[in-house]
């Protein structure tokens, strides 16, 4: 997103952290709420367009939202939508981009009142790697003529019982409304937001043998100071990497693998 849309968007998580800081409000229900309203204007592409047209008033178009989502959603959600749609918003679709992060983040800050939110964390992550190295498995939840209920049904499968309640959650709403992304970038975007959730960046570690607990906790803390923020970290395990390890950050890498520094040697001699 840019310009007016990420402007929206900022007010929309300010709004939304401020609601959810009250405890009385059921972050499950509103999560619920808010993935109905995202799946409508997904679908209702003239109503988002109506929603989002910068010469409407703002006002005229939260009373509509409002009669449309009336008896329907809570008034906690619907609060949350006037304020979006009061908005400028750069492209229609930023909106529902919007709407289903906060989605997400109201099952995120469900998971931080039960004390999980690391698990679910640890959870995404685990599943995403799961799925890319499976092509079956991936097959199956990518589907596009599979049915709703038979990619929730495989997902309970895989992860209920096994995963917190709240990771279940946001995989069946991955995966049953894809809306373009592919599983594995949806998968990633929800680490993201978790760690954002907690503050933190999320580093992708990967190292021929599992690292010890002295050594996740030095690596955290070097990588905290380097980059002026609190780090979560995410172990993958890749025989290839044959000691040392590589780390990435967003779209930064950085590699300090044996394989990487035979393959530089390589490169000198030949040059």
């Amino acid at each position: 997103m840019n310009g007016a849309s990420r402007e929206a968007l900022a007010a929309a998580r300010e709004r939304f952290d401020a609601l959810t800081d009250n405890t009385a409000v059921d972050a499950t229900k509103l999560a619920d709420e808010l993935a109905a309203v995202t799946a409508l204007l997904d679908r209702e592409v003239s109503l988002r367009r109506v929603l989002t047209d910068p010469a409407q008033p703002g006002e005229a178009k939260a009373e509509l939202a409002a009669r449309v989502l009336g008896g329907q959603v809570g008034g906690e959600t619907i609060d949350l939508v006037s304020g979006l749609v009061r908005a400028r918003w750069s492209r229609s679709r930023d909106l529902v981009d919007s709407l289903e992060e906060l989605a997400s983040a109201a099952d995120l800050v469900a998971a931080e009142r039960a004390g999980t939110l690391d698990d679910v964390e640890d959870e995404l992550f685990r599943f995403g790697r799961i799925v890319s190295s499976s092509s079956e498995l991936r097959g199956a939840l990518t589907d596009r003529r599979a049915t709703v209920s038979a990619k929730s049904g495989l997902v309970g499968e895989l992860l209920g019982g096994r995963a917190d309640q709240r990771t279940e959650r946001l995989v069946i709403r991955l995966v049953t409304h894809p809306r373009g992304r592919s599983l594995e970038a949806g998968l990633d975007e929800l680490s993201k937001l978790a760690a954002a959730r907690r503050d933190r960046t999320v580093a992708v570690v990967t190292s021929a043998v599992p690292l010890s607990d002295r050594q996740k906790q030095r690596l955290g803390d070097a990588l905290g100071k380097l980059y002026g923020r609190k780090m979560h970290l995410n172990l993958d395990v890749d025989p290839e990497v044959l000691g040392g390890i590589s780390v990435r950050i967003g779209d930064e890498v950085i590699n300090g693998t044996i394989a990487d520094r035979l393959e530089e040697a390589t490169r000198r001699m030949a040059g």
